[in-house]
């Protein structure tokens, strides 16, 4: 492994532990000696990487440095093109040009020797059904970012239609499926509500006041979650 790809995986352990983590467990994981754990720490503070050092205790990384040029391996490229291609044929047409645009600014920035990775004829990623008609993803994404209270036409299972007020709090990609995880008020619970039976749906100029975050996490816990009623962890 190069010096450069060395010294950007530390950075990356570092990121990851986000924490204080002692210089034995970045020697462990990168795999390499303590000593060489201190030298390469030393050259990435002298390259600008605001990183605390206490004796006896660890190093911590302080947001906010990024090791110029940006610097993948081949597998990361790999991982990111077929990333993109499921993207593009999974979900809808602004994340699709946004994956691909993403994608451009990455190639910008290699180095020739590393463009061929990028190059997708290496994999297939299949496409996906139709979406229902009722259903904009990106009208979902955006409730999602602002937390916005949506207005639903469900197809209930029992054939009969409801409207609901929902609040999205997490878009689900299963296989073919695609669905819209929210805290439905007009029944007081979370709700999986698949995007084959949404029959209309508006973003609400009213938002909820209660953070998405927090509610996902109640969601994931909830007798409604798919895990939960399967008992899968």
């Amino acid at each position: 492994m190069s010096r450069s790809h060395r010294l950007f995986d530390l950075l990356q352990i570092l990121r990851r532990h986000r924490g204080t983590v002692s210089g034995a467990v970045l020697a462990r994981e990168a795999d390499v000696s303590l000593r060489t754990i201190r030298r390469d720490i030393a050259t990435l503070q002298a390259m600008g990487a605001d990183i605390d050092a206490e004796a006896g205790v660890g190093y911590i990384l302080r947001p906010g440095f990024l090791l110029p040029p940006l610097s993948f391996t081949q597998e990361e490229l790999h991982a990111l093109v077929v990333g993109a291609q499921w993207v593009s044929r999974q979900t809808d047409p602004a994340l699709a040009h946004a994956v691909r645009n993403a994608l451009a600014k990455i190639d910008g920035v290699l180095p020739p020797e590393m463009r061929e990775a990028l190059d997708d004829s290496s994999f297939y990623v299949g496409g996906t059904k139709t979406l229902s008609a009722g259903l904009d993803l990106a009208q979902c994404r955006r409730a999602l970012r602002e937390q916005r209270k949506m207005r639903i036409a469900y197809h209930e299972e029992d054939g009969s239609t409801s409207e609901r007020i929902i609040w999205p709090v997490m878009l689900g990609f299963v296989e073919a499926d695609r669905s819209i995880a929210g805290w439905c008020e007009t029944r007081g619970d979370y709700h999986l509500f698949h995007s084959d039976r949404i029959m209309h749906a508006e973003v609400l100029p009213e938002r909820y006041a209660r953070d998405r975050r927090k509610l996902v996490k109640e969601w994931r816990a909830s007798a409604q979650h798919p895990c939960v009623r399967s008992s899968c962890e």
